[in-house]
């Protein structure tokens, strides 16, 4: 048996958009990354603009300058924009060669993470912009993550499953609400997401109440009315506090912060002493 954490502390960062990136932000988030010392640095996807291989070059070489051990998914920006062989045939082959997998897994002490991808090359409408996820996948990571009875349970993807109501843009996830509520209701605590630049928190509707969506701003230019920002969160044995680090031109300040009740852990159960992904 082992002593629980007392927190566990995560860093979340979305968009950064290589090629059109804010780049004294992009920094500047990596530099407060590494001074906070997180359990987790996660980036929720749209590393690129148009997935070129130098966007991807620029964000490996950003990704190895964030905090260790880290998930990283992809966003609609990374797969090749103009190159529609690619996009039908080997829409995350850049993805994987700059970056690694599109989903992965790992455990911490006190903490278990799936990712999955909600971006897709090519899609049978108009806007290939929009998500679409695999409830069969969602399935799978609930269950591997429902073993780790005790710990903080965090599911990533690109897009926000449910829609936000004062969001610029629209996620549009094909079975999205149908993936939210499976989530819920096999308690898992977070589902961490980008996309839409504007920062949210939500608690979602099923289950007991207290599995939260949440989302990271933009780390690029590609700003929708709120400045470029990454979250902090900090996962206490009652509360999961979320703040947001806004860029203000000279450096991150904290802005707005949800302070959002945890279930119960009860005791807490070593599940695994290291982090592998996969």
């Amino acid at each position: 048996m082992t002593a629980a954490p007392t927190l566990i502390r995560l860093v979340h960062l979305s968009d950064p958009h290589f090629g059109t990136e804010n780049g004294d932000a992009v920094e500047a988030a990596a530099a407060a990354a590494r001074a906070l010392r997180p359990d987790l640095t996660i980036v929720s996807g749209d590393l690129t603009a148009e997935g070129r291989s130098q966007e991807f070059s620029a964000a490996r070489d950003w990704l190895a300058s964030l905090p260790q051990p880290q998930i990283v998914t992809p966003g609609n920006h990374d797969t090749p924009v103009w190159n529609l062989p690619q996009r039908l045939f080997w829409p995350f082959g850049r993805y994987r060669a700059y970056v690694g997998q599109p989903a992965a897994a790992g455990f911490l002490p006190g903490l278990t993470v799936r990712s999955l991808n909600t971006a897709r090359g090519v899609q049978p409408r108009f806007d290939w912009s929009k998500g679409s996820i695999d409830l069969d996948a969602v399935r799978q990571a609930a269950k591997e993550m429902t073993v780790a009875t005790k710990a903080l349970k965090v599911f990533v993807c690109h897009h926000p499953l449910v829609e936000m109501t004062n969001a610029a843009v629209s996620g549009g996830v094909h079975r999205g609400l149908a993936a939210a509520r499976l989530l819920a209701e096999q308690n898992i605590d977070l589902i961490l997401s980008g996309h839409v630049h504007n920062p949210f928190s939500l608690a979602l509707p099923w289950g007991d109440g207290k599995t939260y969506a949440v989302g990271a701003g933009t780390l690029s230019q590609r700003t929708r009315g709120t400045p470029a920002c990454f979250l902090t969160i900090e996962a206490g044995p009652d509360t999961i506090r979320v703040a947001v680090q806004e860029w203000t031109g000279a450096g991150f300040e904290q802005g707005l912060v949800w302070a959002l009740p945890r279930r119960r852990l009860g005791n807490y159960e070593k599940e695994e002493a290291s982090l592998p992904l996969s």
